[in-house]
C-alpha cells in the first residue's frame, strides 16, 4: 500500500463507526462479513447502505441475494467481529444464531435489520449496496465501536453526557422504549 493510501486510510479511521456483520443465505449455507461502512440513507422508504470491497466474496453474494441482514454488534462481540473478518473462533466457541429470526440473525447483537436489495452503485474499489428495510429489532445493549484501528467502548458513566440535566437525555427515559427488545416489521 502506498504511503498516501495508508495516510488516507488512517485519516478515515479517525471517524468512529459501529461494527456490523452483514449476513446472507446462499445455497451452501449462511455467510457473513464484518462491515464498518454502514449507514442509514432514508426514512421513507426505509433504506440503509453497506459498502463492500468489490473483490470480496460477500459483494458477489449480496449482488445475487434476495435478502440480507445487518447485525449491529454489541460491545461483548469483538470475537465475532474478528471471526467474520477472517480470524477463526476458538473451537469451543460456536457462532450463535437467533433461532426465531426469519433470516440469518446473530444472537445477542445490539440491533438487526432485515433488508431486501434496493440498488447497487459503483463506489470505486467498492460497491455501495442499498437495502430496503423490511423489519428491524433493537435490544438494550451497548454497541461495539471501531476507531483508530481498534475496538472501543462508549463511556456510559453517569453524568458524562453532554445533555446531562437537560431533562431530554437518555437517562431521563425519553429515548427508551421501556422494553429490552423492540421488533418492528415494516410494510413493503
Amino acid at each position: 500500500m502506498s504511503d498516501l493510501r495508508r495516510r488516507f486510510r488512517d485519516c478515515l479511521g479517525r471517524f468512529a463507526t459501529g461494527v456490523t456483520v452483514v449476513t446472507v443465505e446462499h445455497g451452501d449455507g449462511v455467510h457473513g462479513a464484518t462491515v464498518g461502512s454502514f449507514t442509514s440513507v432514508s426514512l421513507e422508504p426505509p433504506l440503509v447502505m453497506v459498502s463492500l470491497d468489490r473483490r470480496s466474496r460477500m459483494c458477489d453474494l449480496l449482488t445475487g441475494a434476495s435478502s440480507f441482514g445487518v447485525n449491529v454488534l454489541a460491545a461483548h462481540q469483538q470475537d465475532l467481529a474478528l471471526h467474520f473478518a477472517g480470524r477463526p473462533l476458538p473451537a469451543d466457541t460456536p457462532v450463535s444464531w437467533d433461532p426465531d429470526a426469519a433470516g440469518p440473525r446473530l444472537a445477542d447483537c445490539a440491533a438487526h435489520l432485515d433488508c431486501v436489495p434496493w440498488a447497487a452503485y459503483d463506489g470505486g474499489d467498492h460497491v455501495l449496496h442499498l437495502g430496503r428495510v423490511r423489519g428491524f429489532t433493537a435490544w438494550d445493549a451497548e454497541p461495539l465501536v471501531f476507531h483508530g484501528g481498534a475496538f472501543r467502548l462508549l463511556d456510559t458513566a453517569p453524568g458524562h453526557h453532554a445533555w446531562a440535566g437537560t431533562l431530554d437525555g437518555p437517562a431521563d427515559g425519553v429515548w427508551s422504549s421501556g422494553t429490552a427488545a423492540l421488533h418492528i416489521p415494516l410494510g413493503h
